[in-house]
């Protein structure tokens, strides 16, 4: 049985009404027959059925013994980093999404978690840091916004064998191209808000664990810290993975398509996509993914903030919007947008240049997302040689 028959068919049918969808238990308290005898609920924040169909289903995609629904995917990375304590060290790859940046950073920095960002790409990079000290180790790949892919399997083992969790954040993939807990990895989070809800509609954060024990404290540090996911969202998300293997089916074949337009067009620099043969670590990429995601990267020859917004403004069906993994297009600026928290020098070092532009390639006709962006990129470049030949006159 394939994994997308499967996965329709782990959505169960309700056992009390026969349901084919799964019913919104919308309420906050259950009533008990006596004091700590009840029906497996309690308390809502503590747990609920619609969230623990959820839970479940994201458990069996991922390959793992337990998940818990958080209200974003911050919110799930926040659960992950309170598994550690002072002294403790997270070796995290270096081109990371700003919100977990400004998390590690800006929170937990000041109760002694220290963070070393290297390039893991190179195996080898993650060998020379990883330290006695080190107890996580955090991994996107691939990455946002540039898309670096990362050995899972490889550094799995290199976290294992230093007393390490390895933590991948999923998102970009998702479940249906790439499962890291059958690579090694301990623990997966998703910003469920992405391809796993799949339509723009809601906020929602995933953390699925290897075993039952490490779940067991996730569970705890949400209870105790309360950042769970509402029923109605809960159930919008188990809505949207029923179509998640068909979208990113489609997702990949466009992006597909489109990286390979931008790698030649004239005002293109670099073009930034797993799919692509000339992209580092392709190799990997073909071995531990099934296909390539639907988000392209691009940077502009013009190595310069202003014409990317020229390119992001002059769209018409890419929207210009933060969050990215929805059936429309989107496209955003990082340098300006998800990863303004980080300084200028730390992300440019990382390859998030200020020409950057991050496309969530959606599921509209394709001929019509290329026509489009191909426009926006003929008008940025004339309006850009304009104003820099004014500038030279006035000068």
């Amino acid at each position: 049985m394939s994994n997308a028959t499967k996965l329709i068919h782990s959505i169960p049918v309700d056992p009390l009404t026969g349901s084919i969808s799964v019913p919104i238990y919308q309420t906050s308290t259950f009533v008990q027959e006596a004091p700590g005898e009840n029906k497996g609920y309690d308390y809502a924040r503590s747990n609920n059925p619609t969230r623990a169909v959820l839970e479940n289903i994201i458990a069996e995609l991922e390959g793992g013994q337990a998940a818990s629904a958080f209200a974003s995917g911050l919110a799930a990375i926040d659960a992950v980093v309170k598994l550690l304590q002072s002294g403790d060290e997270i070796l995290a790859v270096n081109d990371i999404y700003g919100g977990a940046f400004r998390l590690f950073t800006h929170i937990y920095a000041k109760f002694g978690i220290k963070v070393n960002y290297v390039d893991t790409t190179d195996v080898v990079n993650v060998i020379d840091a990883i330290n006695s000290r080190t107890r996580l180790v955090w991994l996107e790949t691939p990455t946002n916004p540039t898309l670096k892919i990362s050995d899972i399997e490889a550094i799995a083992t290199i976290a294992r064998q230093n007393g390490a969790l390895l933590c991948v954040d999923n998102t970009f993939a998702s479940p249906a191209l790439q499962q890291p807990i059958k690579l090694g990895a301990d623990i997966v989070v998703h910003s469920a808000t992405k391809y796993l809800g799949g339509h723009s509609d809601l906020i929602a954060g995933l953390v699925v664990t290897r075993t039952k024990e490490l779940g067991e404290k996730i569970k705890f540090i949400q209870n105790a810290s309360g950042a769970i996911l509402s029923p109605h969202d809960s159930w919008l998300v188990i809505r949207g993975v029923e179509t998640l293997y068909l979208r990113v089916k489609e997702h990949s074949k466009n992006a597909q398509k489109v990286a390979e337009y931008l790698t030649g067009h004239p005002a293109v620099d670099k073009v930034y996509y797993p799919g692509l043969k000339s992209h580092h670590n392709h190799d990997i990429a073909a071995r531990q993914q099934s296909a390539y995601g639907g988000i392209v990267s691009f940077s502009l020859k013009t190595d310069s903030a202003e014409a990317a917004k020229l390119v992001v403004c002059n769209t018409a069906l890419f929207k210009l919007a933060e969050s990215l993994g929805g059936v429309k297009s989107l496209l955003c600026h990082p340098a300006t947008m998800t990863h303004k928290s980080i300084p200028a020098e730390i992300r440019r070092a990382a390859g998030v240049s200020d020409s950057l532009v991050r496309l969530s390639v959606g599921l509209e006709d394709v001929s019509d997302l290329i026509t489009d962006i191909g426009h926006a990129l003929s008008i940025a470049t004339q309006t850009y040689d304009k104003v820099q030949s004014a500038i030279t006159l006035a000068n």
